[in-house]
Order: C-alpha cells, then structure tokens, then sequence
C-alpha cells in the first residue's frame, strides 16, 4: 500500500481544524485552544511523535514536539504556528466560517488564511515524516502557540519566558505570513510572479487614553468634561500625519517590484496597483500608524462622567517606537494619559544567509522563473516572543495563489478562503526547505 504523503492529507487538516471553534475575542471569553491542541496532539502521537502540551491559563493550551536531527550539534530549526483565531460573524460569510467547506477549488473558513492552513502545511509535513522515518539534517522543533491573536501572553510570550528550554538550540524560525505570491505585469506585457518573505515586522503599541476631568450635571457648562479632553486627542491622533520612511525591507521590495514591472521606484502607488492582493499589507508599512479603536466614556444622557477612554493601536517601523510613543503623548495633551495596554518590538533581518537560500532554492523548484523579495509586515507574529530567545524569525508560509484572490484582506476579514492547490504546493515547498535547510 503507498505510504500517505503530507499532499494527500493536508486539505484534510486544514479542514477539522477549522472546524474546532478556537476564536479568541482577547478577554479569556473564547473556548480557548484546548480542543484545538488535543487535535493536533492526537495526530502527532498517531505517527509515533510525543508532544508536549503547556496550560498557561485554563483553556489556553500550546503544544510542541522535538524532533531529532541527523546532525545534533547545528542549531535547530523552530516551525510554528497558532492555534487561536479571531471571531467570525457567520452572518456576514458565504459559508458556515466553521464548516471547513470545499467551494470553488478552496477551503474555506475562519482560520484557513490565518492560520490553520500552514499548521495543517506544518502537520501533513511533520506526519510524513514520521511515517517514513525521515530525520531533518538538524532539529526540528514544532510548536503550535495559543493567544497568538490576542498578543500572545498565554502563548508564545508564556513559553519564552517560562518554557525557553524548549527552544533550547535553536537558532532561527518559520512561520505565517510571509511566502505567499503575487503576480505583477512585465514591460512586455507578461505576467511575472514574486513570492513575498517576511524579513521585518512592526513593533506593537497598543494603548488607553484616559481623560480625566470634573463630573457634573449635563444641563451645567463645565469646560473640564473628560469626553471632550478624550474627543480632542482622539481627532488630534487619528489626523496625525505620519511622515514616510522606507526600512530597508520595503526599500528592497519596491526595488524589487520595479525591476519586474518597469515602474519607477519613486512611483509608490504605481508599484502598490500592481499587488493589490498584498498592497494593504505593503501600504501599512511605508510609516508609523496609529488608529483609534475603541470609545468609553459617560453612563446617562444628563451626566458629565470623571473618565473616559480611548483605544489606540499603533504600529511603528524598527528604530521607531521612542519617538511614536512620545508624539502620541504630545498630541494627547494636557488632559489625557497615555497607558500602555500592551507592547511588542519590531522585527527586521537581512535577506541572505542559509535558510533564506534554501527558501528561495525551494521556491524556485516548486514555481521555476519565479522571484522571492524581501518585505515587511504592517502586523506581528509570534516571532517576536522568539526574538527574545535570540531567534531569527521569518514568515514564510508558501502559498502559489491566483492572480485575483484578494489575500491580504481576507486576514481578520470574512469569507477567508485558501485554494486547495496552494496548500498541496506550499507542502511541496516545506519539504524542500525542511530537508536543505
């Protein structure tokens, strides 16, 4: 009988993990990633591996495996993933976003984008493996992180702090994100196709205004109202022009995009028009942002409160957060504290050495002619935990998509969706770079 491949298996887990409701709505309300994890501690064990499983709060469940190398004294290799997704409103989706439906040549549901279908990649891989006996030319550590969405307290930030020696010997990672394609036209009116890897991220900032001012009567005027002080730094914040500044990550990748396309690298939006499946990831990177997200304030019509809140999410470049941090304390004013809710670095490395050789040679096995750039994630991933640990993280879950999926958007969006031939590839790309890497 023919040994099962990770390619005839990895629709398959794409599918039941979807199906296992791990949404995290950030509050310790959702049903957490414990089913999730028994899920994938089963299919691990069914190949003979023994995983470990790490409770850092009730549901909240990780779980990772060691697997030994040909050659123990290199450095290993971290592949992880999350198990946790962001809600789904299922009147808003084509489908049930739980049902792991097949639908025009795809897997659709919450969590196939982000990011069950590259910890479905990393199992049908890891089983394949097992069954044949085969060892990675150095370790291989596989962790599947909860809270991921959430910033990752119970997950990856929990294990490095509390679990490094999991971690122990690793040198680099792979992860989401990073890897995907995007096809732009030539100057002579081809179609060329570049896979994106994810060499630098935003650092993280999420933060609470707090107002403070004299509560009163509705009816009274009162030139202390919180909700006021509150309103002017959220406006003052929210028009705030960010001034442009290209790392070296988006300085390469607009290089790169206007040796394929013929278009000038000046012209920003013209090579954004070109990837319009990733240009909102692209766009998100090319300043520091800053977005208000929640309002809180007041109890009854006729009443001024003593407080009222704001949220605000800021990302910001390598090099950047001091001076983020305080501009946002400048256009708060007088009246309004700044509180850091929660905050994560920004990440960026080089796109040489190695393992990113290896990603670019299985690449352009799997896709000849295609090209691989550099560039930087406008969100973050759990590499950052790992960057603590002295890791090197990329993103780069290899995905050969159409031309006209709109990808990008569907990370947190609705009727999110990965085609069945993108993850039999990304498995093809995986095993490439596992086995040369």
């Amino acid at each position: 009988m023919p040994e099962i491949t990770a390619e005839d298996e990895v629709v398959r887990l794409c599918q039941e993990l979807i199906r296992i409701d791990s949404s995290n709505y950030g509050d310790g309300s959702g049903p957490g990633e414990a089913e999730a994890a028994r899920y994938v501690v089963e299919q691990l064990r069914e190949v003979g591996l023994e995983p470990r499983t790490f409770e850092s709060a009730p549901r909240r469940v990780s779980v990772a495996v060691r697997i030994p190398g040909a050659d123990p004294v290199r450095p290993g290799l971290c592949l992880h993933g999350h198990l946790d997704v962001v809600p789904a409103e299922a009147a808003d989706w084509q489908v049930d976003p739980f049902s792991g439906e097949l639908r025009d040549g795809c897997v659709w549901g919450r969590g196939a984008v982000d990011m069950k279908g590259m910890d479905a990649m990393i199992l049908a891989l890891v089983r394949e493996n097992a069954r044949a006996g085969v060892l990675p030319p150095r370790d291989l550590v596989v962790v599947f992180f909860a809270d991921e969405e959430a910033g990752g307290e119970h997950g990856s930030q929990f294990m490095a702090q509390e679990h490094p020696e999991v971690f122990a010997g690793v040198s680099e990672a792979v992860s989401e994100v990073g890897g995907y394609s995007v096809t732009v036209p030539t100057p002579e009116g081809g179609r060329a196709r570049a896979y994106l890897l994810q060499t630098a991220e935003k650092g993280i900032a999420w933060l609470t205004l707090r107002a403070r001012g004299t509560a009163g009567h509705g009816s009274v005027p009162n030139d202390d109202n919180p909700i006021a002080h509150l309103a002017g730094a959220v406006a003052r914040i929210a028009d705030h022009e960010w001034p442009g500044q290209h790392i070296d990550s988006v300085r390469d990748l607009l290089a790169g995009l206007s040796r394929l396309t013929g278009i000038p690298v000046e012209d920003v939006e013209g090579l954004l028009a070109t990837i319009p499946g990733a240009a909102g990831f692209v766009r998100g990177t090319l300043r520091d942002t800053s977005n208000p997200t929640v309002l809180s304030g007041g109890y009854k019509h006729n009443v001024v409160p003593q407080t009222a809140t704001a949220a605000i999410d800021c990302r910001f470049l390598p090099g950047h957060e001091d001076d983020v941090m305080a501009t946002i304390r400048e256009l708060a004013g007088p009246h309004v504290e700044v509180e850091v809710h929660h905050r994560d670095i920004a990440l960026e490395t080089d796109l040489e050495g190695p393992l990113v050789e290896a990603m670019i040679a299985a690449i352009g096995a799997e896709d000849p002619g295609a090209t691989v750039l550099p560039y930087c994630l406008s969100g973050g991933t759990d590499n950052k935990a790992l960057a603590t640990l002295g890791i090197t993280g990329y993103g780069f879950a290899p995905l050969r998509l159409p031309e006209d999926l709109p990808f990008a958007p569907m990370f947190h969006g609705i009727d999110e969706r990965v085609p069945v031939d993108a993850l039999t590839f990304g498995v093809k790309v995986l095993r490439r770079l596992v086995a040369t890497s």
